[in-house]
């Protein structure tokens, strides 16, 4: 039997049809905007640009918009770390504490460049609660490693994996350690210049805005918001400004020649090493994303084929697109969009209420990001219900949750809480004492308690 994955078809006039045909059912449910970028063997045979750029002044996105790549920064500090690792002056299994100290976790020792690598350090996110409230110098890459030192890890180095932004940055900062220069002036030496990027920006960021989305995301309620707030400041995990077209070129680079990476870096690298393994026709993706911007690559290597999503709005939105355009592509019928999981959640509960959300969670949820826990759902429309007002019900959906998620401490600290609200604090500490069963380092569980 034929793989469908495998039957590559790039016919550009049925092509351009379908993808603007699936981009403007996206834009009726107003969850796209943005730029699409699709080439083969680096020429573009679709780059169009949707939307506004800017919904208060009006302002069109552009083929040559800037965009916000999130979580793109990192594949550019692996970059580095590799050629850093290549000249000899950093190893794979040098330790953190070799090149940052003061920890307060002792397990922190035990922390090695390729844990951080590999997501496997035992960070969490450094993105706590009133972080986006912080002065701009507070939020620096510098005063983010300053913030490590105090922090406790999620699990032994190297006996788990878990998607750590931290992780990330403090290996930003070991980049300076050894080389003596900022990560920004490596990023840019070592890659933006040899690439000739002329519309990729790492830092002093506020000093641009010409040709710069602004970025949009919706409340579980519907209502559009700007998402200045959450705009962080540039740093190793992610934050540069880019255009489709560039990150085109890095991708590019970064997996068919050897002007980022030598081949014998990539001869035992494990990346490359499962890329190479691919069948014909499958695709691997590189995303980025956070509230108001969502940005994803994807690649198939085989035939040298690209297809980017910039959106400056809400993720899942740019991966939910690019993979209805791989299907496209595949020769196969794209899903069809549907509002984000908690509108549709928040939406149902309030017209059907909570068996029907029980009942159908599953069919409600799709669009969600695959990568993000699914106890988010719930939770994040509890909390909203719960600032309305409405205890009663923000209780029953966290009650739910811990039906669907119970070995998850989060999900019963969140049903603690709403008890605390409502001043039942019997049913609290039981909640409470829940979540410090399955995770008994959980603080917020754990100061909860001791203040009942």
């Amino acid at each position: 039997m034929k793989d469908k994955d495998n039957d590559i078809r790039l016919n550009k006039t049925k092509l351009e049809s379908k993808v603007d045909r699936l981009a403007e059912e996206y834009i009726q449910l107003d969850i796209f905007s943005g730029v699409i970028l699709i080439a083969e063997k680096g020429k573009a045979v679709y780059h169009k640009p949707f939307g506004l750029a800017n919904r208060e002044e009006g302002i069109p996105n552009k083929r040559n918009t800037l965009f916000d790549i999130g979580s793109m920064n990192k594949t550019f500090t692996s970059i580095v770390v590799k050629q850093i690792i290549a000249e000899g002056k950093l190893n794979y299994n040098e330790k953190l504490t070799d090149y940052i100290q003061g920890y307060e976790d002792p397990r922190v020792k035990d922390i090695t460049i390729k844990h951080l690598l590999d997501h496997e350090s035992g960070f969490g996110d450094y993105h706590k609660k009133g972080f986006f409230d912080l002065p701009k110098e507070d939020k620096t890459l510098h005063a983010i490693v300053d913030m490590t030192r105090n922090m406790s890890l999620e699990f032994d180095p190297g006996t788990e994996e878990m998607y750590s932004n931290t992780g990330y940055v403090l290996l930003g900062a070991i980049i300076e350690e050894v080389s003596g220069e900022s990560y920004f002036q490596n990023v840019r030496e070592r890659i933006i210049e040899p690439l000739k990027l002329r519309n990729t920006y790492l830092n002093n960021l506020s000093e641009i805005d010409k040709d710069r989305a602004k970025g949009y995301y919706k409340t579980v309620s519907g209502e559009l918001i700007r998402n200045d707030r959450y705009v962080d400041e540039p740093n190793p995990d992610g934050g540069f400004l880019s255009t489709a077209k560039d990150i085109m070129k890095f991708y590019r680079s970064y997996q068919y020649d050897t002007l980022l990476l030598s081949k014998t870096i990539k001869k035992s690298d494990p990346y490359f090493i499962f890329v190479a393994d691919l069948p014909p026709g499958k695709a691997i993706v590189h995303a980025g994303g956070f509230e108001g911007f969502n940005t994803v690559a994807f690649q198939i290597i085989s035939d040298d084929i690209i297809i980017i999503v910039f959106s400056n709005m809400d993720e899942p939105v740019a991966e939910s697109l690019g993979m209805g355009i791989l299907s496209i592509i595949r020769g196969q019928e794209p899903p069809k969009p549907s509002l984000p999981a908690t509108q549709l959640v928040y939406k149902f509960f309030n017209d059907r209420g909570i068996d029907y959300v029980r009942d159908n969670f599953e069919k409600l949820t799709v669009n969600f990001h695959p990568a993000d826990p699914r106890d988010y759902i719930l939770n994040i429309v509890g909390y909203n219900i719960l600032s309305e007002g409405r205890t009663d019900e923000a209780i029953d959906l966290f009650k739910l949750n811990t039906e669907f998620f119970p070995e998850v401490a989060n999900c019963w600290d969140s049903l603690g809480e709403a008890y605390m609200v409502k001043g039942d604090t019997a049913a609290a500490r039981k909640a409470y004492s829940m979540a410090l069963k399955i995770n008994p380092e959980m603080e917020t569980a754990r100061n909860a308690l001791d203040n009942l």
